[in-house]
């Protein structure tokens, strides 16, 4: 697992360590088991001892936190600091945009006009596309295959839940056969 520490997470929000330990104290509903951690006395010593970045915590008095990616993006929902404000939208945008791409991806499985499906196909290379900013360069090829491997999947889940629900959870040949033939498709990617 990925963590940030509190103090490096101050300057990339660009607010003080104590803002954030006030943010998590004032909201500690919102960072259930798995959003952070904090250090025990023992494990900032060996933090201390071992990595030499982190001598500024030696003669701090309280024990640093350490932020999983949930918790970090919880954290930028609560500051109030430009940058926070910035990250908490970027968050909201991405997540718009993907649950535009799977709505995109379920009309893809059911579209059964060649046009339709082309324009589909088009919306969600461009969220795709978007989402992924620079961090993708995709021929059109590529955007296809990740599509048509999206519908795959979506239509072999859609199944295997159905003889899940039939079979009332409990296994069978013909679930077992399903999650395997998902299982297959998405090592092939």
């Amino acid at each position: 697992m990925t963590v940030l520490l509190d103090s490096d997470l101050a300057s990339v929000y660009g607010v003080e360590t104590r803002d954030i330990n006030k943010a998590v104290a004032n909201n500690p509903d919102k960072f259930p088991i798995g959003y952070l951690v904090e250090l025990s006395n023992a494990e900032k010593a060996e933090l201390v001892e071992n990595f030499h970045q982190f001598d500024k915590l030696k003669h701090s008095t309280v024990n640093p936190k350490a932020f999983t990616e949930k918790g970090l993006y919880m954290l930028a929902t609560i500051l109030k600091s430009p940058q926070a404000t910035q990250a908490t939208i970027s968050i909201v945008e991405t997540f718009a945009k993907l649950r535009e791409l799977s709505r995109n991806v379920k009309a893809l499985s059911v579209a059964q006009n060649k046009a339709d499906q082309k324009t589909l196909m088009q919306k969600s290379d461009e969220l795709i596309t978007e989402i992924f900013e620079d961090d993708l360069h995709t021929s059109e090829t590529k955007s296809s295959f990740k599509l048509n491997f999206a519908v795959l999947a979506e239509r072999q889940l859609r199944h295997w839940v159905m003889n899940w629900r039939v079979s009332y959870g409990k296994r069978n040949l013909v679930g077992s056969n399903s999650l395997a033939a998902l299982a297959s498709v998405i090592d092939t990617c």
